[in-house]
């Protein structure tokens, strides 16, 4: 996904690095730049957005629960598909 402008740190590499952003698993200096990137590039933003309200839903509904080892892998897949869908 891109939205077409430039940026310092490409929308792909942002979108890449979500799940670790909304972790808190990056550095200063990382969480600096899509930071800024997330309030320059709306697609992105929104993007992020849908991305933490599932975190933040499966948290809230499975916190307790432990989490089928293939979840992650099948959610990155839909995303990864529905990235495609949007660029064509």
């Amino acid at each position: 996904m891109s939205c077409g402008k430039h940026h310092d740190t490409p929308c792909s590499e942002v979108l890449d690095r979500v799940y670790t952003y909304l972790d808190g698993e990056l550095d200063s200096d990382r969480i600096a730049e899509i930071r800024k990137h997330l309030d320059e590039c709306g697609p992105c933003l929104e993007e992020y957005g849908l991305e933490e309200a599932v975190k933040r839903l499966v948290a809230k509904h499975c916190g307790c629960d432990p989490v089928p080892q293939d979840l992650r892998s099948k959610v990155l897949t839909r995303i990864e598909q529905v990235r495609a869908e949007m660029a064509e």
